[in-house]
Formats: structure tokens, sequence, C-alpha cells
């Protein structure tokens, strides 16, 4: 059975930065694997050689998206100007990066630092982060792309942390190239169930990201998954599927501190990706036409 979907996996499961070897690697194994979309992390973006990447990514039969969060002194919910502009030219930065590419979804914690606030958000700073992603949805509506509003747990940030957050703030932003991304790991922690906000985000959802309650093999946790891709089913949501997995056997020291990766979950990446695949392909296929 043809699956609906295109099925994704994060660079991260195979490397932790975008060297010229790491993304010889990943792209390799991505194909070698069977999935249909590769999602680079751009927070080591200096290092890619982004018209090598497209290279390979094309010779291999690949599609590409990009996610990214913002450090704190580059964060577009500041109240400080400076850093909101530091933040404003990663973002376009990283855009021009995912179009290079070829990709068409720019998408993860576009509007804010990847890490625990010791505050609420203030009305000034959702106003920065309302400008700037106007700003960029404009310019990525000229290149045909779309952004995605990852919704991501309190630890990681205080703008959106339920898919309700992520509608009104898109609604904010007012543009229609402005989309939802759901994780079922951030949705775990923050939403009542995951079928509802699913049904609730309808035909606004844009990409979806699969992980498992501690982000390991899938099925090895509590998620209802079943229910999940039923709702999917009865949005009719076409777009992307992509499995996302850390573990600091891979990830870089960096980055795996900012996301809290204390632990390995997992050492074997193309076990845990062949694995993935397969759970994907099975709920896809089985939920209801």
């Amino acid at each position: 059975m043809e699956l609906r979907n295109p099925l994704g996996v994060h660079a991260l499961v195979w490397a932790g930065d975008t060297s010229p070897d790491s993304v010889a690697y990943a792209i390799g194994q991505t194909a070698k694997t069977g999935f249909d979309l590769l999602e680079f992390s751009l927070h080591d973006s200096l290092s890619m050689d982004v018209a090598g990447t497209r290279a390979l990514l094309q010779e291999n039969g690949l599609a590409v998206a990009c996610s990214r969060g913002l450090a704190f002194d580059a964060d577009v919910s500041s109240t400080d100007s400076a850093v909101v502009e530091r933040g404003e030219k990663l973002l376009h930065d990283s855009l021009t990066i995912t179009h290079e590419l070829g990709g068409t979804h720019f998408t993860g914690a576009l509007y804010s630092a990847l890490g625990k606030y010791g505050a609420p958000l203030s009305a000034q700073g959702r106003a920065n982060v309302v400008r700037v992603l106007q700003g960029l949805a404009a310019e990525a509506g000229t290149r045909g792309m779309t952004l995605g509003l990852e919704v991501c747990n309190r630890y990681e940030t205080n703008v959106i942390n339920t898919a309700r957050d992520a509608l009104r703030l898109a609604d904010d932003i007012g543009a229609d190239n402005v989309l939802v991304h759901l994780d079922t790991y951030h949705m775990n922690i923050e939403e009542d169930d995951l079928v509802r906000p699913v049904l609730e985000v309808g035909d606004r959802l844009g990409y979806v990201h699969i992980g498992e309650n501690h982000r390991g093999y899938l099925g090895s946790g509590h998620l209802d998954f079943t229910s999940f891709f039923h709702a999917l089913a009865d949005i009719g949501y076409t777009g992307p599927v992509t499995f996302e997995s850390f573990s600091s056997a891979v990830v870089a020291a960096g980055l795996s501190n900012d996301l809290a990766i204390w632990r390995n979950l997992w050492t074997d990446g193309e076990d845990l990706a062949r694995h993935a695949r397969a759970f994907l392909a099975n709920q896809l296929t089985a939920r209801p036409a």
C-alpha cells in the first residue's frame, strides 16, 4: 500500500553536526533505511556545505526539511532589541539555507530560545515574536515555503506550549503559510490527549514529529500512537511525518545539554531508524481510510 505521507527522520539520529562527512553519512543512512525525507537541525549550519548537501540529497532521491530553535542571546521573544535583531537574522539566514537545500518546510521553535525560562512571556516579547515572524513569513511566501510553529513543552519555551497556543500565535501573525507543527513527545507533557489537538488544528497542521514519551524506540513507551494516527487520518493530513529521537551517544554535547539528554536510550542509530520506519508505516497503513 502506498503511503499518503512522506516519512522523515531527523539527522540527529545519525550524526551530531552538519560537517560534510556527517551530512554524507546521514543522507546515505536515510536512503538506506527507506525514508523519504531528512530533517536537518540548523543549530550547526555554519559547517554545512549547502550546495554539496543539496546535490547529495538529489542523488539519493530525498526531500529535505529544516528546523531550529534559538539561543538566549538571539531570542526573538526578548525585550532587548539587539537580542531580537540577532535572532531575526538567524531566522532569515536559516530560511535561506532551507530554500537553497531544496526544502519548503522551515519549522521548529522559531519564536524563542530553546530552554527553561524563569518568568512568563511578556507582552512586549510576544509582540516582537509576531513582528519578526510576520517578516519571515512574507519572505518565505516569496519562495513558496511554509513556516512551522513547533509546539514545545514548558521546559523548553514559554511562548507556545499547546496546539491552541500555536493557533492563537498563527492567527496574530496572520499569514496563510504559517502552520502548526505537532510533536507527540511535547504533546504528552502538555496536552490532555493526543487526539483533540490534532482535530482542533485540522488543515492548519503542516508538520509532525513522532517521538516516544522518553524519545527512545517507538512503542517502548506509553504513548497512544494508534489514536494519534487515527486523528491524522480524520483531518486528511498528507504532510511529512518525521521520526525524532535523541541520544547523547550521537548528539553533540552543547545541543545534548540544551535538550537535557542525560542518558543513552539507544546507541545503534540504524537499528533505531529501521524500527521507526516500520512502526510509522504500520501506523499509517492501519489507520482508517
